[in-house]
C-alpha cells in the first residue's frame, strides 16, 4: 500500500497535488506511528512559479533538496515557529513540490492529542500545515527523508473523492507572488472539518 517512489516522478505537480487527497501520510517517531488522511494540499510549480522557493532557479542550501528526484521530503521553518512538510515531486533538476496543508487524524490519535495538547475532535489539531506537521511529529529532522523509508511515507488505502467533492482555489499566504498568488493551486476536500481556513497558516 506504500506509494512507490515512481509515483512521485510524475512531472504534473497539479495532478499529484489533487491525487494525494485521500492518501494516508505516516510518520514513525521513537517507535510510535501516527497517520492522517491528506485532505488539503498546495502545488508549487518549480522555477516558473513566483510562490515557489525555487522561483527563477534559486538554489540555496535550503532549496537544493527541491531539485532532487521526486519522493523525498522538504521541511522548512515558517515564521520561525511552524515546520511545514512538502513532498518533492518530478524528475531530478525540476523543483516541483506539494505542501501538505491538512490531515484528518487516522492512526495514533492519542499521540497527536499529546503533541497538540487538544482533543482530535477539535479541527485545529491538524488543520493548517504547521498543525498537521506538529500532529505527526514532523520537525526539521524530517527534512530530506526518503518517502520509501520507515520514518515517513504515504500509503494508498483506496480512499477516493469524486471530482465534485474536491475544491480548488488560490494558495494561502503567498501574496508576494503577484499574479501567481491567484492561481487555483490549492486543493481540498469539500466540507472536511480538518481543512484549514484561508486565513490560517
Amino acid at each position: 500500500m506504500k506509494l512507490p517512489l515512481s509515483y512521485y516522478l510524475n512531472p504534473d505537480v497539479l495532478f499529484l497535488a489533487k491525487d494525494l487527497l485521500g492518501k494516508v501520510l505516516y510518520t514513525q517517531v521513537d517507535g510510535q506511528i501516527t497517520a492522517g488522511i491528506i485532505v488539503e494540499t498546495e502545488a508549487y510549480f518549480g522555477e516558473i512559479d513566483k510562490a515557489s522557493h525555487a522561483y527563477g532557479g534559486r538554489r540555496t542550501n535550503r532549496t537544493e533538496i527541491m531539485y532532487s528526484e521526486g519522493g523525498v521530503s522538504y521541511v522548512y521553518l515558517c515564521y520561525g515557529i511552524h515546520h511545514l512538510f512538502n513532498i518533492v515531486t518530478s524528475v531530478n533538476g525540476e523543483p516541483h513540490a506539494v505542501l501538505i496543508r491538512a490531515i484528518e487524524p487516522l492512526i495514533g490519535q492519542e499521540i497527536m492529542e499529546l503533541r497538540r495538547e487538544m482533543p482530535v475532535s477539535k479541527s485545529a489539531i491538524s488543520s493548517g500545515p504547521g498543525s498537521a506537521a506538529k500532529a505527526l511529529g514532523i520537525d526539521n529532522s524530517f527534512n530530506k527523508k526518503d518517502l520509501g523509508g520507515e520514518e515517513i511515507w504515504v500509503e494508498d488505502h483506496g480512499i477516493q473523492y469524486p471530482d465534485d467533492a474536491i475544491v480548488s482555489g488560490p494558495r494561502v499566504g503567498v501574496a508576494y507572488a503577484q499574479e501567481d498568488a491567484f492561481l487555483p493551486w490549492r486543493f481540498f476536500v469539500k466540507d472536511n472539518k480538518y481543512v484549514s481556513k484561508p486565513n490560517k497558516i
